[in-house]
């Protein structure tokens, strides 16, 4: 079939012009709206969020730092919660979350930041859908990845900072894509603020002038390597350019100025400490459930090729900088799914579009396809359905209020030292407790900071000296003898497998509590 009976020139892939909005529109929600609020209810009761959010007991310290800093304590600058680091300097670099997460904490418990959770998680997905539309992706392409979006980006839900993370980097790319291209003030004020509000939010500030660096090269490199319009291409990456320094500079605003940069660099870059912490370590993609993981990781790397070929250098340069990341650490996974399952989308289409020599059938079939999908998207741009949003948010309020509900949220009992914590806080407030990271965000949270811990998961606080000399204690290794004595630890509150419950048993410690989850033993 020629070029004249490609899809492209039959005016299926034409944008059409919304439906005028009704009254009624205004009550049905769109498909990101109503995905959305379907992702915020799987969160919460279908994914057992009200307990598998806590599941990493970071939020502990998160939501105890917040309150310390909403009752007036300002911003910590020092560490109020270790038993051998205490006092020395430390960076929140997630304060405004904290705040966030203490202020839902006051107002309504983990019941609060649950819901906080929950309807951050449920926005991620809204924003997913924005992202379709504003590249250009397919609505029942878009409506097919959601699975594989929801199912790998829960591999991360957590109630912890790096969600408002996603929703920011969402909004990079979306602005990036809807951008007019024009320079001026209130684009680079509004560059600026975002970039601010995210350095306060989540370490990943960074990647705001990095999407806009990828921008600008790209309409840099493009009139190089095709045949195009090289003035159009460069003031194009002129206004990235202008945007990448302000969303920079923004990040400067945060109570530790170029000290936070300098502080997450050496972080990142301490190879020596990453490679002992799990969630930077790469996904086992030989565990059970993971070919939806993998279909999502292949899907995006055909979106950037199929990309390449469609001269579209920026959606190529994202796939390759992200898929890299998520081949080294699995938590760079749901960045995947939230920002390439798009772009692969809106690559696929493309092609789909312009698909030509099929067989006649095949043709009819695919034009069918495109032209359906084309008319859904026309009814959806005429809906909003805004009113539906918070009626969702008050009834999942409610929900979580369910006397048996409200009674299970929280720190999984299975996995934390919950009734094991009821022994601890009988004894004295002086003891010297050998707890591992994994409980320690539970018990800073537990005790409210007033009981020391060992260790807890702010792994850029601790340095991979500590994190050396912790490991080589909780696995019993060569040295473990010489390090128990030197931190003169009086209890010890372990989970189960530990080996070493045995081991300090061998050396006379006594039993003071047991349960299914942790051992309490105490020095003789």
């Amino acid at each position: 079939m020629d070029r004249t009976c490609s899809l492209e020139n039959t005016g299926v892939m034409q944008r059409k012009t919304p439906a005028p909005l009704s009254r009624l529109s205004w009550l049905v929600p769109d498909a990101a709206l109503l995905v959305g609020i379907l992702t915020l209810f799987i969160c919460l009761f279908l994914f057992d969020g009200t307990q598998k959010l806590f599941r990493d007991s970071d939020s502990g310290w998160h939501i105890r730092t917040g309150e310390a800093i909403l009752s007036g304590s300002g911003l910590p600058h020092s560490d109020p919660y270790s038993l051998l680091r205490r006092g020395q300097s430390w960076f929140a670099w997630e304060w405004g979350a904290d705040v966030l997460m203490g202020a839902a904490h006051r107002l309504d418990g983990m019941s609060g930041v649950a819901l906080l959770y929950g309807v951050a998680i449920g926005a991620c997905s809204w924003f997913w859908f924005r992202l379709h539309w504003a590249v250009g992706g397919n609505f029942l392409i878009a409506g097919a990845m959601a699975t594989l979006m929801v199912s790998t980006a829960n591999l991360h839900w957590l109630a912890r900072p790096h969600v408002f993370g996603w929703l920011f980097l969402l909004g990079s790319v979306w602005y990036a894509e809807t951008a007019g291209g024009r320079t001026e003030r209130r684009s680079i004020a509004a560059a600026m603020l975002f970039g601010a509000l995210w350095a306060n939010m989540h370490a990943s500030f960074f990647l705001a002038p990095l999407i806009a660096v990828i921008y600008c090269f790209s309409h840099l490199l493009r009139p190089l390597i095709w045949q195009l319009d090289r003035t159009a291409e460069w003031r194009r990456a002129r206004f990235f350019a202008v945007i990448a320094a302000a969303a920079l500079a923004g990040g400067f605003v945060n109570p530790y100025g170029w000290q936070l940069h300098r502080h997450v660099i050496a972080y990142l870059s301490n190879s020596e400490l990453l490679d002992r912490i799990g969630e930077f370590q790469s996904f086992n993609f030989h565990v059970e459930g993971s070919f939806q993981i993998l279909l999502c990781v292949g899907l995006a790397a055909l979106g950037g090729v199929v990309a390449l070929g469609q001269r579209n250098l920026a959606h190529f340069l994202l796939s390759a900088v992200f898929l890299a990341l998520a081949l080294r650490s699995a938590r760079a996974l749901p960045l995947v799914a939230l920002i390439l399952l798009p772009i692969a989308n809106s690559a696929i289409s493309k092609a789909l579009a312009a698909a030509e020599g099929l067989r006649p059938a095949l043709q009819r079939t695919l034009a069918s396809f495109l032209q359906y999908s084309m008319n859904l998207r026309t009814i959806d741009a005429g809906l909003r359905g805004y009113v539906v949003a918070p009626v969702a948010i008050f009834l999942a309020f409610a929900v979580l209020h369910a006397p048996a509900i409200q009674a299970r949220t929280g720190f999984p009992p299975a996995e934390f030292p919950v009734e094991a914590s009821l022994v601890l806080e009988k004894l004295p407030s002086d003891i010297r407790l050998l707890a591992p990271d994994k409980f320690g965000g539970y018990l800073i949270y537990r005790f409210n900071g007033t009981r020391p811990v060992f260790f807890d998961g702010r792994s850029d606080f601790y340095g991979s000296a500590y994190m050396k000399d912790y490991l080589r204690l909780v696995e019993v290794r060569p040295g473990w003898r010489e390090l128990l004595d030197r931190d003169r630890f009086t209890h010890a509150l372990l989970p189960n497998q530990y080996s070493l419950i045995p081991a300090l048993r061998q050396l006379g410690w006594k039993e003071k509590y047991t349960d299914g989850t942790a051992t309490l033993l105490e020095k003789q």
